[in-house]
């Protein structure tokens, strides 16, 4: 985001990555490419200036985020140290479901069958 000022004076942020295209005549006139303008205060080159800014601070960042990355990758790998408190278990299937999935038959009646 750039900060630009309004003709009136108010200020306010825009997404540079919107920017279609800006027009000095005389006023410095922004379009964004859903054709919506702005009339600015600041010059051509100040837009300009302010786009340029904001793309390097981008590439900066991911420079930043791409350098963080390699050094993690890099480090060797910490030891955890043991886990203390309640550890899970393994736990034996209920026999219901192997009967079900089996179809064991205990020669108990069902209901329809006696």
């Amino acid at each position: 985001m750039i900060t630009l000022t309004r003709l009136s004076g108010s200020v306010f942020l825009l997404n540079a990555d919107l920017i279609e295209r800006v027009d000095s005549t005389p006023d410095t006139v922004i379009t964004l490419v859903d054709g919506k303008k702005y009339v600015v205060s600041e010059s051509m080159g100040q837009v300009m200036d302010a786009v340029v800014a904001y793309r390097g601070e981008i590439v900066a960042l991911g420079s930043l985020l791409d350098a963080a990355h390699a050094a993690q990758l890099a480090a060797p790998a910490q030891r955890r140290e043991p886990r203390t408190g309640p550890h899970l278990a393994a736990v034996a299937p209920h026999p219901a479901s192997y009967e079900h999935a089996h179809h064991v038959d205990h020669g108990v009646p069902t209901r329809g069958e006696a």
